[in-house]
């Protein structure tokens, strides 16, 4: 096991955490005092673990926590604030559209480790990554409108987990939601005691970690790439990628392991 520090010249302690065990990266977003909000620095922070991440064939999933008593509350408004310049805000939001573009597009699975508050950028976050496990404390609020900031960018991620007129609600009125509402409107995949949290993640992860590295890369970026086409296109784009895989040594290996009735041995591993 490893841990992994990564921070920036005009900070005394760490912003993102990352620690490696057995195929899984864990990324924790460490500014506890202030719920983990996401400052320019903790941003970059993030976006570089993320682009080393895609090229690191030794992490097979990805996951994303927070330290202290927040998962994460959103864009630092105080920093913004803070600077009066409309360039510095620009920069903020374009930097977290690029960190939330490049997590669909990391070829390891990322799973949102929730406890306790996940507000605005931080719900935003949870809805972008590619699974989401909450402890029963945790709420999740897109709740910029509250400060005169509608919630846009979160509502991006938020309006294709959840249906038009819950995400519309959360929107709209600020108002969070627990988490076995979360989970009901398809928000989180799981909920569960909090002393719970950390073995649920680890049996997601070591489900995914079962499988083949090449076909769950290949179809999480095929999953991406379809899920907004039309259906006709959807099916031809999905339809290339089966006749594809069943090509490849893995789909080979599992197709033979099924019909032998024995587990597979995946040559991507």
């Amino acid at each position: 096991m490893t841990a992994i520090h990564l921070a920036t010249a005009d900070t005394e302690t760490d912003l993102l955490l990352r620690e490696d065990a057995g195929g899984v990266a864990t990324l924790t977003l460490n500014r506890p005092d202030q719920y983990n909000a996401l400052s320019s620095a903790l941003l970059a922070a993030l976006q570089s673990a993320v682009h080393g991440l895609a090229d690191d064939n030794s992490i097979r999933v990805v996951v994303i926590a927070g330290a202290g008593k927040a998962f994460c509350a959103g864009h630092d408004l105080k920093e913004i604030h803070e600077h009066a310049d409309p360039a510095f805000a620009k920069d903020v939001f374009e930097r977290c559209r690029q960190l939330m573009t490049a997590l669909t597009r990391l070829p390891q699975p990322v799973i949102a480790r929730v406890h306790g508050p996940a507000y605005a950028a931080g719900c935003q976050l949870v809805a972008q990554c590619d699974l989401a496990v909450a402890a029963a404390e945790a709420r999740f609020a897109t709740s910029g409108v509250n400060y005169g900031v509608f919630c846009s960018t979160p509502g991006v991620p938020l309006a294709r987990n959840v249906s038009r007129k819950r995400a519309m609600e959360m929107l709209l009125t600020g108002e969070p939601i627990d988490a076995a509402t979360a989970l009901a409107w398809g928000l989180i995949n799981r909920v569960v005691p909090p002393d719970r949290l950390d073995a649920e993640v680890q049996a997601l992860a070591r489900s995914i970690l079962a499988k083949s590295c090449a076909v769950i890369a290949a179809g999480k970026k095929l999953f991406y790439e379809q899920i907004n086409d039309s259906l006709d296109q959807a099916y031809r784009v999905a339809t290339a990628a089966m006749v594809s895989n069943v090509r490849t040594e893995d789909g080979k290996e599992g197709i033979a392991a099924f019909v032998e009735k024995r587990k597979p041995r995946w040559k991507g591993k």
